[in-house]
């Protein structure tokens, strides 16, 4: 919903079918892996073909031992369960103790990002897609997200500790079109955002409650099932429907 408030995201000259051109495998190592070297993508492709699906505690034991090389950084006991995707790993930094359930994805791609920071003691769970698209998103310590969340950004998208984020969440950071613009919005070069996302400290997310591009959320704000936050919202606020609005205040810890 673009209007004159608007501004185009850092990413308005990234496109995926930009970096999806040339040969088949050009493309696939863009898209995948970035301007990571040759022989890392080939010993990354050995690893998710080898070891990616592997089940029982061989393939937790395997991949917690040979994962982490292929990450910016990478703390100590991270568990990564079957069939994880990975994209731009080099961009990714996991902090200790993180956790990434059967089928989540970390995808950093972008083509000057700084990528994805998961804090130590981060849960993503099943399911769960945690991506850019030229955008930085960084979680902090304790967040855990429930199964099938979505949570992108192609601006800033930073997330404080312990929250809990229920099934089927959307959080987003940029990642709107020009309604104003008369150019076919898959031809638009970007897209618009009004500026950086920040969920604050202790925050709880209900189940298929979304979070808009701009609508941040303050400290001990408690977003009900199904709400959508479309403008941000108070700290200690609990709020629910659609838009989101505040309906009490959250008593906290002192």
């Amino acid at each position: 919903m673009a209007g004159k408030d608007r501004k185009m995201a850092e990413s308005a000259e990234f496109k995926v079918k930009e970096i999806t051109k040339g040969s088949a495998f050009g493309a696939y190592r863009a898209l995948m892996y970035g301007d990571l070297g040759l022989g890392k993508v080939l010993w990354a492709e050995i690893l998710f073909t080898l070891i990616g699906g592997l089940g029982g505690a061989l393939g937790l034991f395997l991949r917690a031992k040979l994962y982490p090389a292929l990450f910016k950084s990478c703390g100590r006991k991270v568990v990564f369960g079957k069939h994880v995707t990975l994209r731009h790993p080099h961009k990714i930094a996991l902090g200790d103790g993180v956790v990434l359930d059967d089928g989540s994805v970390v995808d950093a791609k972008g083509s000057d990002n700084s990528g994805i920071v998961l804090r130590d003691r981060v849960y993503v769970g099943r399911n769960t897609i945690v991506y850019c698209k030229n955008g930085d998103i960084e979680i902090g310590e304790n967040v855990s997200f429930s199964a099938n969340c979505i949570v992108f950004s192609s601006n800033k998208l930073v997330m404080k500790k312990n929250s809990v984020v229920a099934a089927f969440a959307y959080l987003l950071s940029g990642g709107e079109y020009d309604l104003d613009d008369p150019t076919p919005l898959a031809l638009q070069k970007g897209t618009c955002t009004k500026g950086p996302l920040e969920i604050g400290e202790d925050c709880w997310i209900g189940a298929g409650a979304k979070v808009l591009d701009g609508a941040s959320l303050g400290d001990h704000v408690a977003l009900g099932a199904g709400a959508v936050a479309t403008k941000p919202i108070p700290a200690n606020a609990i709020a629910v429907g659609v838009p989101a609005r505040a309906i009490k205040t959250r008593k906290t810890a002192e």
